[in-house]
């Protein structure tokens, strides 16, 4: 018996600190964008985001190209990005689009296939969802579908080569495993740099010639779901003027009286703030986290509005992992 289309829900990956050894593992490219799945029923297209939202209107290109496909139902998984002149995928890119700039180089990087045509494929090995998505891409000439190629090898060496090109990092994966949703063991996630999002407090007030914000005031959630300051940033490639003016009126409608961070954080470090309530998610690389559990160098890189505040937290890697053969 054919099987009905499923919901999206999203297999995650786990943050580790070494990339994975052995012939166990394929490696993909982490891109810089938007996890997006891509469900394709009697022509009908919908693309939804890892916590269930509608993306469809957001990405038309990727519903044309997606409608393209010769299927009667399919379930896709991937990342929707911007690739730009230098080859890189940039988050930067892609928010830009957003704001009613050019969206050449917009892309759906697929890599995952979990139904085709009244099949179930998310209990099959990686190895073979990836063979049959290859095959179905294969079939149409649709640009802003990209198959995401992996690579077989030593995972350190995969990892240092993808840094030394300028991307974000890696994902590893069981190349045995079915697609299980949720976070686990069987996908990892190696980054160049450290970066992760977090949830904006406040802000400061602008000096010189800067306009809107100084400064974001930034934190995460902790189990015990207490917002923990973690630095102020004021730079980065997102940090733009049109960004801090546009952000500064989202974020007066936010404003209160009262810190969200627990506990308050000392007044040193954020004279003359502004409270909001905790509801907006920027993403932010960084250099390092300080003893004092702030964030080192950072940049902010744009808003994450397929993000959740309250489910933002401090990413910790794991230790090494072990060597599978």
């Amino acid at each position: 018996m054919k099987s009905a289309l499923p919901a999206y829900k999203a297999q995650l990956a786990t943050l580790v600190d070494e990339a994975p050894t052995g012939d166990a593992w394929l490696h993909e490219l982490k891109y810089d964008g938007y996890r997006i799945g891509c469900a394709i029923e009697r022509g009908k297209v919908r693309l939804e985001s890892r916590r269930g939202n509608d993306w469809t209107a957001q990405f038309p290109e990727v519903v044309a190209a997606a409608e393209r496909l010769p299927v009667e139902r399919a379930l896709l998984d991937g990342e929707v990005a911007v690739v730009t002149d230098s080859g890189q995928t940039s988050f930067q890119a892609l928010q830009n689009a957003f704001s009613g700039s050019a969206r050449e180089g917009l892309t759906y990087f697929v890599f995952d296939l979990l139904h085709l045509d009244g099949k179930n494929l998310a209990a099959a090995p990686l190895v073979e969802r990836k063979r049959e998505l290859e095959r179905l891409l294969r079939r149409v000439k649709a640009p802003t579908l990209k198959y995401s190629a992996h690579i077989e090898g030593d995972g350190p060496e995969v990892f240092a080569r993808a840094c030394k090109l300028g991307a974000e990092g890696i994902v590893s994966k069981r190349r045995d495993q079915p697609y299980r949703p949720g976070r686990n063991s069987a996908w990892l996630k190696i980054k160049c740099v450290q970066r992760q999002e977090f949830v904006v407090g406040g802000f400061t007030d602008p000096e010189g010639s800067r306009q809107g914000i100084g400064a974001l005031l930034i934190g995460y959630y902790d189990r015990k779901k207490q917002l923990i300051f973690a630095g102020k940033v004021g730079t980065g490639r997102g940090f733009t003027a049109k960004f801090t003016s546009e952000l500064r009126a989202e974020l007066n409608k936010l404003e209160q009286r009262e810190s969200p961070f627990t506990p308050v954080p000392p007044k040193s470090a954020v004279q003359r703030a502004h409270w909001v309530r905790p509801e907006r998610v920027v993403e932010v690389a960084f250099a390092e986290w300080t003893q004092g559990g702030n964030v080192r160098h950072g940049s902010v890189l744009g808003l994450r509005s397929d993000k959740r505040a309250h489910e933002v937290r401090r990413e910790r890697p794991r230790g090494p992992r072990g060597s599978l053969r």
